[in-house]
């Protein structure tokens, strides 16, 4: 019993600092990203729809997870993406001349349905029956994003770090929540974007070489 108890011990440490080195590279997930659009001064290439699925997606699960109790390491990052999520939304509205009353209209709602989940006034159920809706619509803002790409033939201004970051975050999570709460709902919206990240970082990838100005 003492060794199993022993060997629990280092897997859980093992599961902790992998989470302690998700949660610090998630700091600079759409860091690179944020900063190529600046730099360029136009969004091409980046969907606002994707975006806005991405945004419901990290919204419901962190909510689920802060809800539900769960180990503040095995999430952390929803937060710290969110941010992050909100500032890239607000430079992609801007550079594709979406601002106008409906932009903060929409924007009021989401603000006051994030704080009706996390202070429970919307119940907990209705996060469980959302949850699993996170999985096809955090995919489907991948493959949003991927066909926007593919349909432009160009990914200039995609960040591939940013998508090698997504995909290496969401493929540690697998590991930690694995080991941690084993939640099946979490480990199958985590395997599913880790292949779709990965997907997104080789087109763009694709791209930016077919099209890169040749040097003689």
């Amino acid at each position: 019993m003492a060794l199993n108890r022993e060997n629990f011990d280092v897997i859980q440490a093992f599961a902790d600092v992998l989470s302690v080195i998700t949660i610090a590279i998630c700091f600079l997930l759409k860091v690179p990203q944020i900063l190529m659009l600046l730099k360029l001064k136009h969004a091409r290439g980046i969907n606002i729809i994707g975006l806005l699925m991405e945004l419901f997606s990290y919204t419901v699960m962190f909510s689920y997870n802060f809800r539900s109790g769960y180990a503040l390491l095995t999430y952390m990052e929803y937060p710290i993406i969110l941010i992050q999520e909100l500032v890239l939304i607000v430079i992609v509205v801007i550079y594709k001349g979406y601002v106008n009353i409906y932009t903060f209209v929409l924007a009021q709602a989401y603000f006051m349905t994030a704080a009706f989940f996390l202070t429970g006034i919307i119940p907990r159920e209705m996060l469980t029956f959302l949850v699993p809706l996170c999985t096809p619509i955090g995919a489907s803002s991948k493959v949003v994003q991927l066909f926007e790409i593919i349909r432009l033939k160009n990914a200039d201004s995609v960040s591939l770090l940013t998508w090698f970051i997504s995909s290496f975050t969401n493929f540690t999570r697998i590991v930690t929540i694995f080991l941690d709460s084993a939640d099946l709902s979490l480990l199958l919206n985590f395997a599913v974007n880790t292949a779709l990240s990965t997907s997104i970082m080789f087109s763009a990838y694709y791209f930016k070489e077919i099209y890169k100005p040749k040097v003689d």
